[in-house]
């Protein structure tokens, strides 16, 4: 293939290849010059003449349809970019090959190509070639005379591409071509008619006359061309029409014509004419419909429907929203009565009411924008009420026959239905948008709707019911005053019989409304609808007029109430269970009186009763499943038998007036039964399946619904090879009356009101229903499934043996109706006993199945056959045995070798496909081998496309199953593939649709193999490229979304080999494209693409919109928005559900992957999105204001996005938000950003748009819809959790945030309005909170504003639950209280810390007179309110406990509910309690600890103790019961705010009292602490939750020492030794684990130090072969960690007794010490780490404790403590040998805590005394200063120790070290500040002892530091030379000089006296340094000593 790559075609490697070979090498060749030819922009002449011939040379070749296509568009390109002197020789040769008398097959290729030939040059060339295109033309529609449906099609093409080319040039042909367009329009072939309707479409751009005088000849053309259609027909030809109809209202002729203007009415007649008669022209219609003879057909209708979309399309929405309601008008009276005969018949109306409804939804739905939808809204109320005045005349004039009056009842019925229908649609697609609509009385929206509840027509009180559900679900807020209205309607007009059903429907459709509506409705409502069903119920039978009404509308209210769930219905289960109970007989012998009883119209009454109460458990049954409990099923099931046993008897008896109400029952019975498990009628199997067998094979049935039936039966794969029609496209609602038959009635909610409650399959469509005596067969069918499989096996040979029988007997039309049902019964038997993984029975039991299905294989409906192939396999995989399924894969086998029809041959084949899904690959290699020969050889059968297909089709099935066996099959099957491909016509579409399956199947075979490099590999890649390229040039949408998943395949397993620009381009070209499933595969494909490569995708669409010439795709702006903001118009636009789903999935992968990079461009994107709408609803200026904003319009890229597409781009802006949280620091620091952006303008932040972040969130807060309100909040949430500590760079002390307090405020403000709905406000709330508490204000008059919002939301909830709004449930008013409560505990906590925290401090004096001293002032505001909140606070933790009870203590729970939830609502309750109460905990907590426990309020009976306890346990258990079952939901925010809470209540004296006094409660608390910890890595909550642990421990302590002191009190008089022992170990000093509180602590505290320290694990480090590890530095979190649980520890003696002391002394001690060991790291500067630090304040700690003391305890302290100083000391040089490096002043240092914390007999042991000394003799010669240092300060404090007998021996020892170090000045001067230090400690030790000595020594110890200090002093020569450090040295030495000589006088005199050298140098530098001073007197005041103040204090003052 690489030979192919090159300018000129290879002719020599060309000619060696094989016939599929070298198309393929050929097609290749054309590709490869395609991609050059577009490149280039010249082309060399010689160059140029040598591929012309050889292109022209290949026209010879029999080149198929897509090298064709690719050979005439090379030779146009090439002549456009060259020399066109020889153009005339190729038309001259294209011609001559047309007219060649030649019509043999072979010499056809060659033909069309130079018909495509033609059609590429003129396109390209145009104008260029002159006149020769009349030749041209005339030679084209001469051959088309005699082409076959191949030429006729690419003779239409081809003019379309000459007329495209000349342009008005070709005027002269027009006519003629015209006239040859007319005939292909209405071919047998509908690839010519599409083909001829594309040919027209780019005629009537420059033939005027198609739309002027032609008009109507060219608008019945296209009716006729209707008839017969297939979905492209209609697609292409209502495009054609509606695009004329258009043009020829606003086409402006040319003044000289005489042209009459088309008016709009007549443009909309002719419409209205084909929609009402058809095809069957003006004149002679009225005949016919005199006659009653025509009935329009239903091709014609949709056709007809379609054009009218594309019609209004074109003109445009601003056309549309101008004439609106004459176009309402013309579309609504297209189902006028005024039309009778287009309406004679229900099933007609039905139809026609569906097309009305497409047109109206199509475009309203479709073109206007949100204000515009509003007014035609108006306009569709208006309709509603002028066809109400009708009515209403008639009804209440009585004196006109009745016969005209229910006419004209009639006439208005269809059109009241279409306009109800679209006014519910379209007020369900506005949403909370709609509010002002309905707002606004003049229109009266819901007065007409309800007013039309009780008009005559059942299907128009139906459609207005379902408009009020649509208003409902649009405003939750209209839900429950819509419900009260009808309601009370219902019990008003109790006695009008349209009143009863109207509203009964209308409440029924309410009720199904709840579940699409969160907030719910009172629960009060659901008792009020029971009593009023049962009482309609229980009066039916008072009124014969009326019983058949109120029985229906009793039991519909009771089955509607079922959906609002367990909760509500569980309340009124009784009594439906009673109800139930009395509607049927409760014996056989009840049953058979019953039978004896009664007339036609009481049984009437009696099965429409009984109809509805099996409706209602059928409803009770799927919506409360929770309730089925065993004890229900058996109340549930005696009335069954009973129900079952009438199926069979009524109708006999009393004939036709039953007949529909037994139908009904009949569907009702069944499709309870289906429900209900099968054990439960394990009873009446029989008699139901006997039954079910009558209603199979009844006589009566005719029409065979086959689309209806069978497609649930089929596998959805499958289905795509079958009628277009089945496949999903944006004309499904209309295109779904052709799928069914001209027989059968579109679905409508008339045949079943009780639809009207349920949720339709579809979306959120009206529920389409189909009829009684469809839906029964369809319920029969499933139902027969489960009882066939559960019945015995004799009972099911009979049964499979009597339907083969009737079958057989059964006649003409009827065996076709009776062979459905029973193949589709038996079917869905077999896929219920696959899918129970069942088997079929004995043997005998295969023949009559087999026989069943055999028959249907070979049946002439194409759905049959596709059932009963996959019965076919069903049955294979029921019977389970490999020979079973060998016969009948060879029965297949020879009827395919012998069969030569169609029909056998397209079912068997799929047979085989079958057997492989479901059997994999049939087990043996063999049956492949023969399998795939057989598909081979069928598949390239040409002479049929549907066995071509089907072939095909299941070749895919064998691939995808066959799975790695199929390898040796690959190559052949792929060149078969690619053969076919480019040579099978594009007129089969289905072939090539089957062909990409079979391409798709290959490749996920191969799967990454793909990515090879072999030659074989590479190979089957390029075929699979090539095929890939071959289906994206077909004309077929289908094909080409084939194109796409295969190239979406071959992009995962071999990105590299997929040219990812190409293929974004034809995404992006099919991004709007008609077809709704091309759209599907471009999105699915996008979205797979931009999950890796997001960028790169964005690039190359933006590149492709910009290269290319035309526009790609007119709707998408790619050029303007970058493919982003296409997906976003795109989203906005589109209606399918899936798609929307891919958009948005697409949209977040690139938001996630790019928008950091290109923030700049989302935020704009997003802005634009939101502030089209603001906009929108700012333009109310005047006239001129809102032209220019229209002109503006143009350049905007979105115009009147729905709310919808705007909440998207809300959330868009939040998710940018978090990703640039994960992103650059510099997002959220505007100092860095702004710095960075200087440095590089292309950088760009977050926080540099903080401005439109606010915008876009202060437009969504503020915004009509709910939805976007919520999100606009949530945004602003973020902004300000992420914005509030960001400083303003230019004014310190402020942050940026503060500038925006106004718009924060504004965007808020609304949301606390009365009608704001509680979740909106709830949303508010939070965020109100989160700015309050944030910090951002400080000034309090700026706070009160938002401040304000809380009071008054606080006042509004201050009644409890029985205050707020009745418009919800009572669970949306427990949001609202706890939303609010939860907002003041943020606000409260927030301050009440600092409140506690500043108890201490307080502002300054100017801080008060300015008013600005937030804190406080905040906390008062808050003080004013902390009464009622805590108040209020309580009881919501009241509640939330009593709701978190298990459910066995349910009975104890108060019967009415808590303070803000009702004992009903409990359920949903929770969810709202469980997302509020940590945070309220913690504010009450905060609360009672401000108070010091809490007031108690006054009026109160318990004691102010009683009040407090309660508190304290219910603070207590809620925190414990939370902790000690963390559940993995449970947030952080949660954990913390309750960890919080315990600490603020373990502030306060008297909560620790009760803790410290009940141990097991301490214990408790411990344990559930420890698990939190283990479960929790989170390093906040494992300190949060040490800081309780110590506070635990603090409160024992206080316990411990209480009980002491009053022991001492009490036995003041008694001997000491009495005295009992208080704390933990008592006398013995054990310590029980589970009883102990210390026992407790440690465990907790050693699991955190282990964690963080795995070497202090005795059982880790004391293992053999682990070596002991350098110390090491924790991080930040884990110092923390290690500090905190150190302090506990430190902590613990003073709990114990003093023998329970010593029992955990020596762990103590391991942990402390240990972690010094572990932690000792060497610092510069000598500092300590943090955990060394802690160590050493926890040694200390525990060293200084009273125990070591105490008598009972001292011996065994000093033995441990002496141990320990061995241990530290055994630092230096272990014992094993191993080196560590310590760092030297954390060890000195921990001696140091041991000398002066212990007592003396600790450390004056010889031994150790010794060690100790030599180890600070060893410190001091270590070179480095800062141990030195360090060294010295420690050696200060141990000489000052105030005990000799511990201070001594070291200052015997040492001092001389010291003194001899000091006298080295002279030999060594200090070079730097830290040896300079050195000297100057040294010095201080000197002093101290000095100051210590006693007064004998004292002199000598003078004399000895006085030369040192004398030596340190320089003369004034040196003085002006030295350096700084020396000059330093000197003035300290000066300085200490003079202190002491006036101290110690004597000493000095006589030192002085005896040392005349020492004197000279002390009076020479006093000098000098008074020179100095002199010289230095301008300057005002002496520097400062820095040896006063450069002592390096210790970090930690542990001595």
């Amino acid at each position: 293939m690489e030979l192919a790559h090159s300018l000129l075609l290879n002719e020599e490697a060309c000619s060696q290849l094989g016939e599929v070979q070298k198309a393929e090498f050929l097609f290749d060749w054309l590709r490869y010059l395609d991609k050059l030819l577009i490149t280039c922009n010249c082309v060399d002449f010689e160059l140029q003449k040598t591929l012309v011939e050889q292109l022209l040379s290949l026209l010879n070749s029999s080149p198929g349809p897509p090298t064709r296509k690719l050979l005439a568009k090379n030779l146009g390109i090439l002549y456009s970019i060259g020399d066109t002197f020889s153009v005339y020789e190729a038309i001259d040769k294209c011609n001559d090959l047309i007219r060649s008398k030649d019509d043999s097959p072979s010499y056809l290729p060659t033909k069309l190509a130079a018909v495509v030939c033609l059609g590429s040059l003129y396109k390209k060339l145009g104008r260029i070639l002159g006149n020769t295109f009349s030749d041209t033309v005339g030679n084209i529609l001469k051959a088309m005379k005699s082409a076959e449906s191949q030429g006729r099609y690419e003779i239409m093409l081809s003019l379309q591409n000459i007329l495209n080319g000349l342009g008005a040039a070709a005027t002269s042909c027009h006519r003629d071509v015209y006239k040859a367009a007319r005939s292909c329009l209405t071919d047998r072939s509908m690839a010519v008619r599409c083909a001829a309707a594309k040919c027209l479409l780019e005629l009537q751009h420059e033939a005027v006359f198609m739309w002027t005088t032609d008009l109507d000849s060219v608008a019945t053309l296209c009716f006729k061309s209707f008839e017969g259609s297939n979905y492209d027909v209609r697609i292409a030809v209502s495009k054609l029409l509606g695009t004329v109809l258009a043009k020829a209202i606003i086409s402006k002729p040319a003044s000289r014509q005489s042209i009459r203007r088309v008016s709009l009415e007549e443009v909309l007649e002719l419409l209205g004419t084909g929609f009402l008669r058809g095809s069957s022209g003006f004149l002679r219609a009225s005949g016919d419909m005199l006659k009653g003879t025509s009935s329009v057909s239903r091709d014609v209708r949709v056709g007809v429907t379609q054009a009218y979309v594309v019609f209004v399309s074109t003109l445009g929405g601003a056309w549309l929203e101008k004439n609106f309601a004459a176009f309402l008008s013309h579309v609504l009276s297209l189902v006028s009565q005024s039309h009778p005969k287009a309406n004679q018949t229900q099933i007609d109306a039905v139809c026609g009411r569906r097309c009305v409804s497409f047109i109206l939804r199509a475009t309203i739905g479709g073109l206007l924008g949100e204000k515009a939808q509003i007014a035609a809204a108006k306009d569709i109320c208006q309709a509603i009420w002028k066809l109400k005045k009708v009515v209403d005349a008639v009804m209440s004039d009585g004196n006109l026959e009745t016969r005209l009056g229910s006419a004209d009842v009639a006439a208005g019925q269809h059109m009241l239905v279409c306009a109800l229908q679209e006014l519910g649609n379209l007020i369900h697609s506005l949403g909370t948008t709609a509010a002002p609509l309905l707002q606004d009385s003049s229109a009266g929206i819901l007065d007409s709707v309800i007013s039309v509840s009780t008009h005559p027509s059942v299907s128009v009180r139906l459609a207005a019911a379902w408009c009020l559900r649509c208003v409902a679900v649009a405003l939750p807020s209209y839900l429950t005053p819509l419900l009260h209205r009808c309601l009370e309607r219902l019990t008003v007009l109790k006695s009008s019989p349209e009143a009863v059903t109207g509203f009964s429907f209308a409440v029924a459709a309410l009720l199904g409304a709840v579940k699409h509506c969160p907030l719910g409705i009172p629960h009060g409502k659901g008792k009020i609808i029971m009593t009023l069903a049962e009482d309609l119920l229980c009066s039916a039978a008072q009124n014969s007029r009326l019983s058949a009404q109120r029985t229906q509308a009793g039991w519909l209210l009771i089955a509607a109430l079922m959906t609002l769930g367990p909760a509500v219905v569980s309340h009124h289960l009784a009594r439906v269970l009673m109800l139930w109970k009395c509607v049927f007989p409760v014996s056989p012998k009840d049953l058979e009186t019953e039978k004896s009883r009664g007339d036609s119209f009481t049984w009437q009454v009696t099965l429409e009763g009984r109809a509805g109460a099996l409706c209602a458990v059928k409803s009770f049954v799927s919506h409360c499943g929770d309730l089925l409990t065993e004890e229900v099923l058996q109340r549930l099931l005696p009335p069954l038998p009973c129900a079952v046993d009438l199926l069979s008897s009524i109708v006999k008896t009393y004939g036709s007036p039953l007949k529909t109400p037994s139908v009904v029952y009949r569907q009702r019975l069944y499709e309870l039964l289906i429900l209900l498990p099968p054990e439960t009628y394990e009873g009446n199997l029989c008699a139901i399946l006997k039954e079910l067998a009558a209603d199979l094979t009844a006589p009566d049935m005719q029409v065979a619904a086959f689309t209806f039936l069978l497609p649930p039966l089929c596998h959805q794969d499958d289905l795509l090879i079958l009628s277009p029609l089945l496949q999903e496209t944006d004309h499904r609602f209309i295109e779904e009356q052709l799928l069914l038959g001209s027989g059968i009635a579109c679905g409508s909610l008339e045949y079943d009101p009780y639809s009207i409650y349920e949720k339709d399959v579809d979306g959120d469509s009206v529920p389409k229903p189909l009829p009684p005596t469809l839906s029964v067969i369809s319920s029969a069918v499933k139902l027969f499934g489960v009882v066939c499989a559960r019945v015995g096996e004799a009972q099911r040979l009979l049964i499979l043996e009597q339907l083969l029988d009737c079958v057989k007997h059964a006649k003409g039309a009827r065996q076709q109706v009776v062979q459905l049902h029973v193949v589709s019964s038996v079917s869905s038997f077999l896929k219920y006993v696959a899918g129970a993984k069942g088997s079929l029975g004995p043997e005998e039991m295969r023949r009559p199945a087999l026989a069943l299905v055999m028959g249907a294989l070979e049946s002439s409906s194409p759905l049959l056959r596709c059932a009963a192939a996959e019965a076919w396999a069903r049955l294979a995989q029921v019977v389970d045995d490999a020979a079973f399924t060998a016969a009948l894969a060879q029965v297949s086998f020879d009827k395919l070798k012998s069969a030569r029809d169609v029909v056998t041959r397209t079912g068997h084949s799929l047979a085989l496909g079958t057997l492989h899904r479901y059997l994999g690959g049939i087990s043996s290699s063999q049956h492949l081998n023969s399998c795939v020969g057989i598909l081979y050889t069928l598949s390239q059968d040409s002479t049929s496309p549907d066995v071509q297909t089907w072939a095909l089709h299941s070749l895919s099935l064998v691939i995808d199953s066959a799975g790695p066996l199929y390898y040796v099959h690959v190559e052949p099957t792929l060149s078969l593939i690619i053969m076919l491909l480019l040579n099978v016509p594009p007129t089969h579409a289905e072939v090539h649709q089957s062909l990409g399956r079979c391409l798709n199947a290959l490749i996920t075979t191969l799967g990454p193999e793909l990515q090879g490099n072999s030659t074989s590999v590479s190979t089957l890649r390029t075929s699979c490229l090539l095929g890939c390229a071959v289906m994206q040039d077909n004309p077929d949408c289908l094909v080409q979304a084939q194109a796409i998943s295969c190239l979406q395949q071959l992009h995962m397993f071999a990105p590299r080999h997929v040219n990812l620009s190409s293929l974004v381009s034809c995404l992006c070209v099919n991004l709007c494209s008609p077809y709704l499933l091309l759209r599907r595969a471009v999105l699915a494909c996008l979205r797979q693409l931009v999950q890796r490569e997001a960028a790169e995708v964005s690039e190359h669409a933006v590149m492709l919109a910009k290269d290319s010439r035309e526009e790609l795709t007119p709707d998408a702006n790619i050029r303007e928005v970058g493919l982003e903001g296409a997906l976003l118009a795109l989203l906005d636009k589109e209606t399918d559900q899936r798609l929307c789903r891919d958009i948005k999935e697409t949209l977040n992968h690139m938001v996630t992957s790019m928008a950091v990079d290109k923030l700049s461009f989302w935020l704009k994107l997003c802005k634009d999105v939101l502030a089209a709408s603001a906009e929108e609803e700012g333009d109310k200026g005047d006239d001129a204001s809102v032209l220019t904003m229209r002109n503006d319009d143009r350049s905007r890229p979105f115009t009147n996005p729905r709310w919808a597409t705007r909440v998207f781009a809300a959330e868009c802006v939040y998710r940018i938000i978090n990703q640039c949280g994960n992103a650059h620091s510099a997002h959220f620091d505007l100092a860095l950003a702004q710095e960075m952006r200087k440095r590089d303008s292309r950088n760009d932040f977050l926080v540099l748009h903080l401005a439109d972040l606010i915008r876009m969130a202060f437009m969504a807060a503020t915004d009509h819809s709910d939805q976007l309100r919520l999100s606009g909040l949530e945004t602003l949430l973020v902004v300000i959790r992420r914005f509030a500590t960001i400083p303003e760079p230019e004014f310190p002390g402020h942050v940026i945030l503060e500038q925006y307090q106004a718009n924060v405020g504004a965007a808020l403000r609304p949301a606390f309005t009365s009608e704001t709905p509680p979740d909106v406000t709830a949303k508010a709330c939070q965020v109100c909170s989160a700015w309050i508490a944030s910090g951002v204000v400080s000034d309090l008059n700026d706070l009160r504003r938002v401040h304000q919002l809380l009071v008054s939301s606080l006042t509004k909830i201050q009644a409890g639950k029985e205050a707020l709004s009745h418009l919800y449930n009572e669970s949306a008013s427990t949001m609202e209280i706890l939303a609010v409560l939860k907002a003041w505990a943020e606000v409260s906590a927030s301050q009440l810390i600092t409140g506690i925290l500043e108890v201490t401090t307080t502002c300054s004096e100017e801080c008060v007179r300015n008013g600005s001293c937030s804190s406080d002032g905040l906390l008062d505001l808050v003080h004013t309110d902390l009464g009622t909140l805590s108040r209020l606070w309580l009881a919501a933790l009241q509640d939330f406990a009593l709701l978190t009870l298990p459910s066995e203590f349910a009975s104890q729970l108060p019967v009415d509910g808590g303070a803000f939830y009702t004992a009903e609502t409990s359920e949903n309750a929770k969810l709202h309690y469980s997302n509020s109460w940590a945070l309220i905990l913690h504010a009450t907590a905060l609360w009672l600890t401000s108070t010091g426990f809490g007031s108690s309020s006054g009026a109160t009976v318990k004691s102010p103790e009683d009040v407090y306890t309660d508190r304290f346990h219910l603070i207590l258990g809620i925190s414990v019961e939370f902790l000690c079952s963390l559940r993995s939901d449970a947030t952080m925010e949660s954990i913390t705010a309750c960890l919080h809470a315990l600490q603020a209540l373990l502030d306060v004296p008297w909560p620790r009292s009760k803790i410290g006094s009940d141990q097991d409660l301490g214990i408790e608390l411990l344990n559930v602490l420890h698990r939190v910890i283990l479960t929790r890595e989170s390093p906040s909550i494992q300190l949060a939750s040490l800081e309780v642990v110590r506070q635990i421990i603090c409160a024992a302590q206080e316990h411990v020492k209480e009980k002491r002191r009053s022991a001492e009190v009490d036995d003041g008089a008694a001997e000491k030794e009495t005295l009992p022992e208080f704390g933990e170990g008592k006398d013995t000093g054990g310590l029980v684990p589970g009883k102990s509180l210390v026992f407790a602590t440690l465990e907790l505290c050693v699991c955190i130090l282990v964690r963080q320290l795995p070497e202090l694990n005795p059982k880790l480090t004391g293992s053999p072969g682990v070596k002991a590890r350098k110390p090491q530095m924790l991080s930040e979190d884990g110092s923390r960690l290690v500090s905190a649980a150190l302090v506990i520890l430190a902590e613990l003696p003073a709990v114990c007794s003093p023998e329970g002391s010593i029992s955990i002394l020596p762990t103590l001690l391991y942990l402390t010490i240990g972690v010094l060991r572990e932690t000792a790291v060497r610092l510069p500067g000598g500092h300590l780490s943090s955990t060394v630090a802690a160590s050493l304040q926890a040694l200390k700690g525990i060293l200084s404790s009273p125990m070591a003391r105490a008598e009972k305890s001292h011996a065994a302290w000093t033995d441990l403590l002496r141990s320990a100083l061995m241990t530290v000391l055994d630092f230096w040089d272990p014992v094993d040998g191993t080196h560590r490096e310590l760092d030297e002043v954390s060890l000195l240092t921990a001696l140091t805590v041991f000398i002066l914390s212990t007592s003396p007999e600790v450390t004056t042991v010889p031994c150790l005394q010794k060690r100790c000394i030599d180890r600070f003799k060893a410190a001091l010669e270590i070179e480095d200063p800062m141990v030195q240092i360090k060294t010295y300060q420690l050696l200060l404090s141990v000489f000052q120790y105030p005990n000799p007998a511990v201070s001594y021996p070291y200052i015997y020892s040492l001092v001389s070290s010291v003194v001899g170090k000091l006298q080295e000045i002279d030999k060594r001067k200090p070079e730097d500040a830290a040896e300079l230090q050195v000297f100057q400690e040294g010095i201080k030790v000197l002093e101290a002892l000095v100051a210590v000595a006693e007064e004998q020594h004292r002199s000598q110890l003078v004399a000895c530091l006085l030369p040192i200090l004398i030596s340190f002093l320089l003369d004034e020569n040196a003085l002006g030379s030295a350096t700084s450090i020396m000059r330093n040295l000197h003035d300290f030495a000066l300085q200490n000089l003079m202190q002491i000589g006036p101290q110690y006088s004597s000493v000095f005199k006589s030192v002085m006296a005896s040392s005349p050298a020492l004197k000279a140098r002390l009076e020479a530098a006093i000098k000098g340094n008074q020179e100095s001073i002199r010289v230095r007197t301008p300057t005002p005041k002496h520097p400062q000593n820095p040896g006063r103040n450069s002592s390096i204090q210790l970090k930690t003052n542990f001595l």
